[in-house]
C-alpha cells in the first residue's frame, strides 16, 4: 500500500515488488489477494503484464466475488496498456456476464464496453444476454443491496444502456430486440428522482444511437419535455442535449417542445443558453426560421459575450442564408445583424448582402 502511494508504475523499484505479487497472488487468505490486485491495478505497467497476468487470469475462478471483481478490474487496465497480449484473458472476463454476483457483472461490463467499442459487429451476439440481464434488473431480481433510492442497481443499467448503443448503431436485427426493454426502462426509471433521470437520459442517447424506432423515439422525446420544463438548470442542460440527439435522428419530434426551448434562450446560465443555441440550429426548418432568427437577433442584441455574439452572429447568417423565405426578409435581418455586430460578420456574407441591395435597387430604378 506504501508503494502505491509513494512511487510511480515505472520506478524501478518495482522489479523487486513483482516476487511478493506473484506470491500474495497465490495466497489461500483472500485478503492478501484482494491487496495484491489492488496494488497491480495502481502499479501496473507494460513491462509488469507478462508477469502477473497469469495468476491475475486464475483469480477469475475464485471462490470469493470480491477477488473476481478486482480481477476483472485489473485485466481492463491490462487491456487498456496491453490489448494484444492481454486477449486471451479478457475473453474469460467477458463470460463473467454470467456471474452469479451482480457486483462483478457490473465489473465484467466495463471490459464488455471496450471490446464492442473496438469491433461492435463481433460482440452483437451478446445483445441477448445483455437484454436479459437489463430486464432482470428492471423486474428488481437482485438483491435490495444494488437498490439506490429504489432504483434497481442504476450503475450497471448506466453501462449496459451504453454498451446496447454502441452494438444496436446501424444494425436493424440487434435494434429490434432491444426496442422492448429500452421502452420499459425509460417507463420504470421516470419516478422523479435524480438517479431516475441519469438512467432515462442515458436510455434517450441509447434509442437515438440504435437503428430508429419512432414509436420508441416518440417516448423519448416526452420524456426529455419534463427535463426541459424542469427549474433545475442542470436537467435543464440535459433536456437540451438529449433533444438535440433526438433532432439529428427526426427533426418532427422536436416541434412541439419548440416554444419550450426558445424561452430557454433567456436563461440566466450561458452554458445552457449556448446549448440552446445548438439545438435551435439543428431543428430550425424553412417554416420556423423566422421566428428561431427573430430570437437569435434578440439574443444578440442582449449579450456582452464576445464568443456568444461570434457564435450567434454565424448561426444567425448561416439559417438566413440557408432557410431564407425571401429575398427582402434576408436582406432585412442581416441589416440588424451589421447594426448589431457588423465587426462579427464575415467579408463573404457582406459581399452578398450588397450584391443583394445592389439588386434590389436596380429593380427600384427600372
Amino acid at each position: 500500500m506504501a508503494v502505491c502511494l509513494c512511487l510511480h508504475s515505472n520506478h524501478e523499484f518495482m522489479l523487486l515488488v513483482v516476487n511478493n505479487l506473484q506470491k500474495d497472488l497465490k495466497s489461500t487468505n483472500h485478503m492478501e489477494v484482494a491487496l495484491a490486485l489492488q496494488a497491480i491495478s495502481k502499479l501496473v505497467n507494460r513491462d509488469l503484464i507478462p508477469a502477473v497476468i497469469a495468476p491475475v487470469g486464475d483469480c477469475l475462478t475464485h471462490r470469493q466475488s470480491i477477488i473476481r471483481k478486482k480481477a476483472v478490474m485489473v485485466l481492463q487496465k491490462f487491456f487498456a496498456i496491453d490489448p494484444e497480449g492481454s486477449a486471451i484473458y479478457i475473453d474469460k472476463a467477458q463470460r463473467l456476464l454470467m456471474d452469479k454476483d451482480p457486483a462483478v457483472i457490473g465489473a465484467a461490463l466495463h471490459i464488455v464496453y471496450d471490446l464492442c467499442v473496438l469491433d461492435p459487429a463481433k460482440y452483437r451476439v451478446l445483445v441477448p444476454s445483455l437484454v436479459s440481464i437489463l430486464k432482470q434488473i428492471t423486474e428488481h431480481r437482485l438483491p435490495r443491496d444494488f437498490d439506490y433510492h429504489r432504483i434497481p442497481a442504476p450503475w450497471i443499467q448506466i453501462k449496459l444502456l451504453q454498451i446496447l448503443g454502441v452494438l444496436g448503431a446501424m444494425d436493424r436485427a440487434a435494434s429490434e430486440g432491444m426496442y422492448e426493454i429500452l421502452g420499459e426502462v425509460l417507463k420504470r426509471a421516470d419516478i422523479g428522482i435524480n438517479v431516475g433521470f441519469a438512467i432515462v437520459y442515458e436510455c434517450v442517447r441509447t434509442i437515438t444511437k440504435i437503428y430508429p424506432d419512432h414509436p420508441l423515439l416518440g417516448e423519448a422525446a416526452k420524456c426529455v419535455s419534463r427535463f426541459i420544463t424542469s427549474e433545475n438548470h442542470n436537467l435543464k442542460y440535459l433536456g437540451i442535449n438529449a433533444l438535440a440527439a433526438i433532432v439529428q435522428v427526426d427533426p418532427k419530434y422536436a416541434v412541439e417542445h419548440q416554444l419550450v426551448v426558445i424561452d430557454c434562450l433567456e436563461d440566466s446560465d450561458e452554458t445552457l443558453r449556448r446549448k440552446t443555441i445548438d439545438l435551435l440550429y439543428k431543428m430550425t426548418t424553412p417554416q420556423n426560421v423566422v421566428i428561431i432568427v427573430d430570437k437569435m437577433v434578440a439574443s444578440l442584441k442582449a449579450t456582452i459575450d464576445i464568443f456568444f455574439r461570434k457564435d450567434l452572429v454565424q448561426r444567425i447568417t448561416s439559417l438566413a442564408e440557408r432557410f431564407a423565405p425571401d429575398a427582402y426578409w434576408y436582406v432585412d435581418i442581416m441589416g440588424v445583424v451589421f447594426d448589431t455586430a457588423g465587426d462579427l460578420v464575415q467579408m463573404s456574407v457582406s459581399l452578398l448582402l450588397l450584391y443583394c441591395a445592389d439588386s434590389f435597387r436596380s429593380r427600384t430604378i427600372s
